[in-house]
């Protein structure tokens, strides 16, 4: 029997709310030790304390076998993803190529995923917001009328082609990890950018986006999920709400 415990930061759900998901959408427990900064601390750049390869950054999976009282440590949200996956039956079957494509799918919302983060950090993720403002309310333009209308249109059309999923999923008829990350990275953006989101919701050419967030978000167990306590409040992390990288109210 294996066991799960994710090492992230404290309070911010950041990217660390990806794995989370995953786990609360399948039922399977695992233990958040992400009020532990000192062993967080202890599991990044240490290879004596999980073992090669080093970890870059969190979060950071580790997992756990009891028959052997051994752990295995995998951080990077992609291989994080990739890996649990199957494990929690979010994939759409077995087969290699199906589990790719949903690999594909999830690595390209990561990629928006950074961007994200790129707008309120643009030079540097070690200067504050304020030292980088200006390059910052340049960037989010861009975003705003380039980067995300790309990214949207390009899952409005995964989302509309899919016929096993009906517009519903992005891969096949179940959910995946690609859904889930979906899921996360629009409820992000409506905390971030609540006017941009509004307007492109109410131009209706993403209404799979939309449709596919709002049917996460109602589903169990996501719908009591993101109503508990366990579900960390947006903050000062990933996504972060500055009005004046924000469109003007409709």
């Amino acid at each position: 029997m294996k066991t799960y415990t994710l090492h992230y930061w404290p309070s911010i759900p950041g990217r660390g709310e990806y794995v989370r998901l995953a786990f609360e959408y399948a039922k399977v427990p695992f233990a958040d030790n992400s009020s532990n900064v000192n062993a967080l601390q202890e599991h990044v750049m240490r290879s004596n304390k999980t073992g090669l390869p080093q970890h870059f950054a969190p979060p950071i999976l580790e997992v756990k076998q009891e028959a052997t009282n051994s752990s295995r440590f995998i951080s990077q949200i992609p291989a994080i993803l990739s890996y649990l996956a199957p494990r929690l039956d979010l994939t759409e079957e077995e087969k290699s190529i199906a589990r790719a494509h949903v690999n594909q799918l999830t690595l390209t919302i990561l990629d928006l995923s950074n961007e994200i983060h790129d707008v309120h950090h643009p030079i540097a993720s070690s200067l504050t917001y304020e030292e980088q403002q200006e390059e910052s309310k340049r960037r989010a333009k861009f975003f705003r009328e380039v980067r995300l209308p790309k990214f949207f249109g390009y899952f409005e059309s995964v989302l509309a082609e899919n016929r096993a999923g009906s517009g519903a999923n992005l891969f096949g008829s179940s959910m995946t990890t690609a859904d889930l990350t979906l899921f996360q990275v629009v409820d992000g953006l409506r905390f971030a950018y609540p006017n941009l989101l509004s307007r492109l919701e109410a131009e209706n050419k993403c209404k799979h986006v939309f449709g596919l967030h709002e049917k996460i978000g109602n589903t169990e167990p996501i719908a009591s999920y993101v109503k508990s306590d366990r579900r960390r409040s947006y903050s000062m992390g990933l996504f972060r709400h500055y009005p004046e990288l924000d469109e003007p109210a409709m």
